[in-house]
């Protein structure tokens, strides 16, 4: 196969497997009934770095990258929230903690970059902990 598949097209494929006229297995697929395979889809990334596999390391990669595209499918299908939400959630949660890449703080060495993140997350857990207190 010499086509190489877009982004894009890796979501139409999937929405397509969920869909009325997809795969049945696909469609019967909740957020419960897929934590076993998540959870083996990431022993066999894990398996795959130990052996320095990177063909399979490829290809385990693409198994979670499934996983993520497949919950947030069925989100998107119950309104709850869609891939583009989990992108930009993650990218904002990557700027939020590297002040030190995005902001104006300085980190030299990996331990302060570490120490930065994890600073940056305990303030967040502080406030999502005080929001939780104030709106129960």
């Amino acid at each position: 196969m010499d086509k190489k598949y877009t982004y894009e097209e890796l979501l139409q494929i999937v929405a397509e497997l969920r869909s009325k006229h997809g795969c049945p297995w696909d469609r019967k697929q909740t957020h419960e009934s897929m934590i076993k395979c998540l959870r083996e889809e990431s022993e066999e990334v894990i398996a795959a770095i130990e052996n320095r596999d990177d063909e399979n390391l490829c290809e385990e990669l693409g198994d979670v990258m499934l996983q993520v595209l497949m919950h947030s499918q069925i989100a998107a299908e119950e309104n709850r929230f869609t891939i583009e939400d989990v992108v930009d959630m993650l990218a904002r949660k990557l700027v939020r903690r590297h002040p030190h890449v995005f902001g104006d703080q300085k980190a030299l060495t990996a331990e302060e970059g570490l120490a930065s993140w994890n600073a940056v997350k305990e303030q967040e857990k502080a406030l999502k902990h005080k929001k939780m207190r104030e709106n129960p």
